[in-house]
């Protein structure tokens, strides 16, 4: 991924959600994927795609079952 493409995915992300605490770290071989944090925290990872030159990115996260709230915490949704 190119630094203008980090720098344009990092204010997608921060327009997108309303924040300006997403921060993209890049990767420390070529092929992976750029590291996304939110305030600090390891949230994600995004990957770059070139299909016969239509460029996309994919935005991977997982989230822990043990970081979910409880199902009472849940059900006031």
């Amino acid at each position: 991924m190119t630094k203008t493409e980090i720098v344009r995915l990092r204010k997608f992300l921060n327009d997108k959600f309303n924040s300006i605490k997403f921060e993209l770290k890049n990767p420390t071989k070529a092929d992976d994927g750029i590291e996304v944090y939110l305030d600090g925290e390891f949230v994600g990872t995004i990957y770059r795609d070139d299909d016969e030159g239509e460029i996309s990115f994919d935005f991977n996260m997982s989230i822990l079952e043990m970081d979910l709230p409880n199902a009472a915490d849940a059900s006031m949704i």
